[in-house]
């Protein structure tokens, strides 16, 4: 199945680049990666000057799909991947 807008929320997000378009902490705003590791509270992104660890909380994620970009609120993710399908409401 193909990530959408409709269905983000459900898939993992390894693989996807990522853009912190909004953040409590203003060095975060504008930073762009890939997400390489994903846990409960926080998301790795492999930039060009190395991995970093950011909170989910705080933050608002523009995430990069095939044909569109999403943006989703860090709180709204605030599961283990595995959690997220039957935890999330559309």
């Amino acid at each position: 199945m193909m990530r959408n807008r409709k269905n983000i929320l459900f898939h993992t997000f390894i693989g996807i680049p990522v853009e912190i378009i909004r953040s409590a902490s203003r060095r975060l705003a504008g930073l762009r990666g890939t997400i390489v590791d994903e846990t409960k509270n926080s998301l790795v992104l492999e930039t060009k000057n190395g991995n970093k660890r950011i909170q989910k909380i705080g933050n608002v994620f523009r995430f990069e799909l095939d044909s569109e970009s999403v943006e989703v609120d860090g709180k709204k993710i605030m599961f283990r991947p595995e959690e997220r399908p039957k935890k999330t409401k559309i």
